[in-house]
């Protein structure tokens, strides 16, 4: 299935304040259009609208106004859908994704959610149809009454509405990352951003997906995947991880796009990742966990500056001894 759909949008461009004084009354260029339903994916019939250049258009001295250019043109949109994770034929959650990446995606939730704890609790995953992955665990091992219970409805907005402390988050961690005092040059972590940025390829044509990317100490990727939720994006690289047999992933930074949320370091350190960038900011509980586990939080990594919230003693430059 596509990760984008073509949809028809109406592109205005207003002009700009130099444009004053010799805007005339000419007819508005091109005309709106329905949307449409492409074999890129599934949508709606609608208009969508883009603005250009952000400027309003301003009343001359003879008291006309620039015209805004408006122009039909196709636009790719980031397809946004339902995946529907079941348990033995038993419904157990339903997350709003990206098509992509389903089996790491499933993989991934169920361990940073605690339904199993090892790759071998899981003996098959397969997709019924296009959202719905089908999971087997490993014989013996069967859910209690109280996560079949949970509710795991989860949208691209928020994956986590009020559930688990950070007392129980600590209690479901596997790996400990207190224990793992990688040294990271600040350096080689202002550049990880731009990597990101250049591997994003539905983003680059979207501009409506999240990234989430696993990093060893050396600067060096070693998975990156995209999706409409950001919580999305980072089960798919830890069920990339767990499923290759390389949790806990020690020595590692996990990097993601947008804010660093609780959610987010709770998956972090569910996984064993030491350290966790973030190109926004940080919530506060997300720094009290970080805090609290041992987690190095990174906040504001844009170009050469960032702001180190916890685990400070992680980042050492290249030729400082380590603390």
């Amino acid at each position: 299935m596509s990760r984008t759909a073509r949809w028809r949008v109406l592109r205005i461009s207003l002009p700009g304040p130099e444009a004053d004084g010799r805007a005339d009354r000419s007819a508005v260029q091109g005309a709106p259009v329905n949307g449409s339903v492409t074999p890129d994916g599934p949508l709606g019939a609608g208009i969508g609208t883009q603005w250009a250049n952000g400027h309003g258009s301003h009343a001359s001295a003879g008291g006309r106004r620039a015209v805004p250019v408006m122009s039909a043109r196709p636009d790719l949109l980031a397809v946004e859908e339902p995946l529907e994770i079941r348990i033995g034929g038993r419904p157990l959650a339903v997350t709003m994704r990206t098509p992509g990446g389903d089996i790491d995606l499933a993989a991934g939730f169920l361990f940073t959610e605690g339904v199993v704890r090892a790759a071998d609790d899981i003996a098959e995953i397969r997709k019924c149809d296009d959202n719905v992955a089908e999971v087997r665990l490993r014989p013996g091992l069967n859910l209690a009454d109280d996560q079949w219970q949970r509710n795991f409805l989860t949208t691209s907005a928020c994956g986590l509405c009020g559930k688990e402390s950070i007392d129980a988050v600590r209690t479901r961690a596997t790996y400990d990352v207190n224990s793992d005092q990688v040294s990271v040059d600040p350096v080689t972590l202002s550049r990880l951003p731009d990597q990101l940025r250049e591997d994003q390829r539905v983003f680059e044509r979207t501009g409506g997906l999240h990234a989430a990317a696993v990093f060893g100490r050396d600067g060096a990727m070693l998975a990156l995947r995209e999706d409409v939720g950001r919580h999305n994006a980072v089960d798919k690289v830890i069920g990339w991880a767990l499923r290759a047999g390389r949790l806990p992933l020690h020595g590692c930074v996990l990097l993601v796009s947008g804010r660093a949320s609780f959610e987010l370091a709770q998956k972090t350190l569910m996984a064993g990742i030491p350290v966790l960038a973030a190109v926004s900011a940080p919530s506060s509980l997300a720094v009290e966990l970080a805090d609290e586990a041992g987690l190095t939080l990174v906040g504001f990594l844009r170009g050469r500056e960032m702001n180190v919230y916890t685990g400070v003693q992680r980042l050492q430059a290249a030729d400082s001894p380590a603390s």
